[in-house]
Formats: C-alpha cells, structure tokens, sequence
C-alpha cells in the first residue's frame, strides 16, 4: 500500500511517481488549492491537492485531521521560496493524483496541539503515540536494543531466555504472584530479575549470558519505576569486576557514540563511603558541584541541641553545604519554601548562613543559628567550606539516613534551581558497596541482594560470625552512575556453598528457610560452580536519559499509571468467578 515512507522523500525522488499511506497531519484549503501534511512513522511530507482534479479534490475537502489515507502521486521540487527549513522533506511536495479515505477519524480526545494529563495519554495511548515526539523516543528504543544484541553478539554473549513463572525469591520488592491451577493452593511469582536463574547459567558453562527481559515488582512508583520494565542482564563467568566493568563501560560507551554522537569521556571510579560524605547519594549528579561537608567535630560543644544532638550521636550527621554567590539570590520566602522541601524527606528544619562580608568574620555573617556559635567556630565553618562572599550556607543535621537524603535532594535542587548543574554528561562507577545495611530492628539485610560476594572473601570465612563487623564489610559491587541516575548495577556472585551459607547466616535465614527457598542454588554451588559476576542495566532508564525525557513512561509503550493501573486497557480488573473456582481462590469481600 505504500512504495516510500512519508519522511524519507528527497530531491532524490524529485520526478518519480510514490503511493503514500498514513494520517492527515493538517488540511490547509487556501481557496484555489488544498494541501494536506501526511504523516508516518518516519514523518511529514506536504501533499498538494489540485481543484483541476475534481473529484479527488472533493474527497481532499472532506478528510480531516488524523484521517487514514493513501495518497498517489508525482515527487516535485518546491519553488525555492516555498522551501520549508523546518521539515527534513521541505524540498518537495507529492502533487497528488489520486486519494483514499482508507478509513475516517471521529473527533479527537487528545488535543495534538496542547498538554492533556496523563490519564488521558495513557487512556488514548494509540493515539498519544502518533505525535512524532512519541514515535521517535520508541524508534530510539529500538535502536539502542538493536545496538546492544550487536555489541553482546560481537562480544561472544550469548542471548539465552529465563523463566516467567518462577519461585518468589528476597530482591527488595514484592513479588507479583500467579495461582497455579493444576496445583491448587500454590503459587507462582513473577520474577523480579533473573539473578538465580543467569548465575544457575554460568555454573552451566554458558559462560556468557545476556537477555533483554521483562522483571516485575509490585513497589510504589515514581518517575522512573513501573510494576514491569526492562532489564539488560549481563552475566559472565570467570571475569573479574574490573573485567566487568571494562566491557560493560564499552558498551555504553560505544552506544552514546554512535548513536547520540557523544563522546562519555572518563568514567572515574568513587568509593560509596566518598559519594556519600560528599553528595548523601549512591548515584551523585557530578555536573553540579555542590559537595557536603562535614562539620559534626565542630558543633558537639555547642548549646544549640539541633546542631549538638546529632553530632554527639553515632548515628547522627551535621553537614554543611556551601551554595555559590545565593546570598542575594534565594530571599527569606524561598528559604521557608526549601525548608518544606526537605522536610518531605525527614528533616525537622533548615538552618542557614549567609556571607555579606568574610573579611569581617563572624560579623560579617548573618544567619538565625549565629547567635549558638561562637566567632572561632564561625571562622572554622568559613574557611572549610571555602565560602566568599556572597555565598549562602545550608546546614543538615540529624539522622545519617534524613541529613543524605533530605541535604542530597536539596542538593539537586539548588543545582536546578539557581543553574548550577551544567549541561552535558557525567558518568562514573560507584564501587565498593557495603555488604549488609542495619534494620530498624537491629537485625541487618544485604544492600544487593543475599547472593553478593564480599571484597575480602578469605576475612569474611576466617572471622567468626559474632566477631565479624556487619555495618562494615564491603562488597565486590559496583553501580554505573550517569547524571544522578542509576544506570546499572551489578556484583561479583558468591560461587561457593560455604561463603553462601555464611551470608545466609547472618542474614538470620535459617538452614531449612534457606533450603526451602534457595535449594536448588545451594546444591548447585557444590558442583564445581565457577567464579562469575554480572550487571544489569535498566534499559527504560536508559533510554529516557539518552532522549531528554523525564520519566520512563515516555519510552514505554503502554506503561502503567503512578498506581500500576492501566487506563488503557482498564486493568486490573475483576477476575470471572469461574476462573477463581477453577484456581481454588475466594476473593475477600470488603465490609
């Protein structure tokens, strides 16, 4: 039905007789002609529809916007005062022989020339994917996952598929579930990645794995996490980290080349220990430079208990962080505003100093706090921070978990806000992870997942359990970071039954839970297991940096709603009461 795309035609085809197909773009009727924007996947090319031609300039005077035509007719050159810079087949037109309504369009739902909410996107996403905007973000995912079978391909990966239906396993999340009919009262899960199932692979002798995979977690949502996204999983066997890590790093590399024409640069290596005391976050945004610094030392002594509280506290942490030359630009109102602000992340208040003159000291300073400090701490403050005049201080102070994360996101924040953050790219790796993080509890859960080796096998096997410092051992994991977002991330796996059950021990998982839950792997272990390790990339991440969108659910074809619903399809949805007897489920009716 069609012998060119719209937006492919060029001088090249000046002359030649095409059949087009798409959507009316725009209908212009100028009087003595009507010209019409057709549009397909590859873009907009302009039809002139001829009044000397009756009858098909009678059906051109019919169609309109988002009508499905086909379009017969001759490739000529605009005049050169006609030429449009703004479309990429400007240069010409298609003067129309013949037309078809190859089927008709009732009006729009969606407004093409104006924001509609996202429910209503997701409701009419067929159509919210015809603006070229859409359609070039899913062709752009098409050619990263085609640029990444080529470069595993050529890599001697090979591209091997997991099960769906699985056994629920730990991994952070909760595990979607599917009843089994045949086996009534039981449960499959949906797999949250396929960790046990590629490292099973590797103790195959597969060697090297990659898959393209859906994973599933029923987790509460935020711009880039949806119910179902997908994975670039990577496993290898007998590959150190760094090994990893190398071809990994080329990947991307070589795929921000081709395909954005961008050159990454270095991708410089930083202990997780260094990006938090400088940045509170595992995944530091390196184009705004902005760091914390730590000046609990300095304030234990002080009166002020919102300063000396947490930093008399081992788990407490005072920073301070300098922003450049906002002493004139942030004004009181804004101060209250970003105080809100981290107080959607735990912190109780923002403390503040500005400095009018650093050459006067700590009367050069002014600030609600000055009065609790005395002049040499002041001076202290000033020349860690490296602070100038005009500069405006921030202080965090509580909790080391709400002083990261409140003072990191005010971080970001400022960069935004007062453009800080320069444009371009910023990758590194994020290494040397710790092994095991503390509950609320006391008890300790792994910062991965439970499968992840330890930095210093030998000193995590030779020490006893009850002597071993859980909150810090480190892990051989790395995550790679690219403007604050968390690329991929992945680790060398334990590949011995005894390191294993060690970790499983100390995780306060007991033989027979692990046996229930993790059998299959444990035996597995004891059959000549090789050394391996992987990463995986969040492709849907991914592709939403390298296009400039702000949420994965713009790269995704039919993504599910903040709540995992999908206006769409009107799912989840009800389930037939026949179905549910045949699995053995009663739904549970609320009063």
């Amino acid at each position: 039905m069609r012998s060119h795309y719209c937006g492919k035609l060029t001088a090249t085809e000046v002359g030649q007789d095409v059949t087009l197909s798409g959507w009316v773009n725009r209908r212009r009727d100028l009087g003595g002609l009507i010209f019409i924007d057709l549009r397909d996947r590859e873009g907009l090319v302009q039809v002139v529809c001829d009044p000397d031609l009756k009858d098909l300039f009678d059906v051109a005077y019919t169609v309109r916007n988002e009508y499905c035509i086909q379009i017969k007719g001759q490739v000529r050159a605009r005049p050169a005062s006609q030429v449009n810079q703004e479309m990429a087949t400007g240069a010409v037109e298609v003067y129309a022989s013949e037309l078809t309504i190859l089927n008709k369009a009732a009006p729009l739902p969606l407004d093409f020339n104006h924001e509609n909410s996202e429910e209503q996107r997701l409701k009419y996403r067929y159509l919210d994917l015809r603006r070229p905007l859409m359609s070039d973000r899913l062709k752009f995912r098409a050619k990263v996952t085609s640029f990444v079978r080529n470069f595993m391909d050529s890599q001697g990966f090979l591209d091997v598929e997991t099960p769906i239906l699985t056994k629920a396993t730990p991994e952070g999340a909760r595990d979607y579930l599917v009843p089994s009919r045949t086996h009534k009262g039981q449960f499959f899960a949906l797999p949250q990645s396929p960790q046990l199932f590629k490292q099973l692979l590797m103790m195959s002798g597969l060697d090297r794995y990659y898959q393209i995979v859906k994973c599933f977690r029923d987790e509460d949502l935020r711009a880039d996490r949806q119910p179902e996204f997908t994975q670039i999983d990577i496993e290898t066997s007998f590959m150190t980290a760094p090994e990893v890590m190398a071809v990994t790093e080329q990947m991307v590399r070589e795929m921000f080349q081709s395909l954005l024409n961008v050159d990454l640069g270095d991708f410089p290596r930083m202990p997780y220990w260094e990006a938090m005391r400088l940045y509170g976050s595992d995944k530091p945004d390196l184009r705004n430079p902005m760091q914390f610094v730590d000046v609990a030392d300095l304030l234990k002594d002080v009166e002020f208990k919102v300063f000396s509280g947490p930093a008399n506290d081992p788990k407490g942490r005072v920073v301070a962080l300098k922003v450049p030359g906002a002493a004139e630009k942030i004004s009181r109102k804004d101060i209250d505003n970003y105080t809100s602000f981290v107080g959607i992340y735990g912190a109780k208040g923002l403390a503040w100093l500005k400095v009018n003159d650093l050459a006067a000291g700590a009367e050069g300073i002014q600030s609600p706090v000055a009065k609790f400090l005395s002049a040499e701490i002041i001076t202290e403050i000033l020349a860690r921070t490296g602070a100038q005049n005009g500069d405006l201080i921030f202080f965090g102070a509580d909790s080391y978990k709400v002083v990261c994360e409140a003072m990191g996101a005010l971080r970001l924040k400022l960069g935004e806000d007062l453009k800080l953050t320069v444009p371009g790219w910023k990758p590194l790796w994020v290494v040397d992870f710790p092994m095991f993080e503390e509950n609320d509890d006391g008890s300790y859960s792994a910062v991965h997942h439970p499968f992840t080796s330890p930095l210093d096998t030998a000193h995590f096997l030779n020490t006893p359990n009850n002597e071993l410092k859980l909150g810090e051992l480190l892990s051989n994991a790395y995550d790679m970071v690219l403007n604050g977002t968390e690329l991929g991330g992945g680790s060398v796996r334990i590949h011995t039954a005894e390191v294993q059950a060690k970790v499983f021990t100390l995780l306060g998982i007991s033989d027979e839970e692990a046996a229930e839950k993790f059998g299959f792997l444990l035996e597995a272990l004891k059959y000549g297991a090789p050394p391996h390790a992987g990463l995986a990339f969040g492709l849907d991440r991914l592709v939403m940096l390298m296009t400039g969108a702000t949420s994965i659910r713009d790269v995704m074809a039919f993504p599910k709603t903040a709540t995992a619903a999908c206006p769409l399809t009107d799912a989840p949805g009800a389930a037939n009461p026949a179905q549910l007897a045949e699995l053995g489920i009663q739904v549970a009716v609320k009063a």
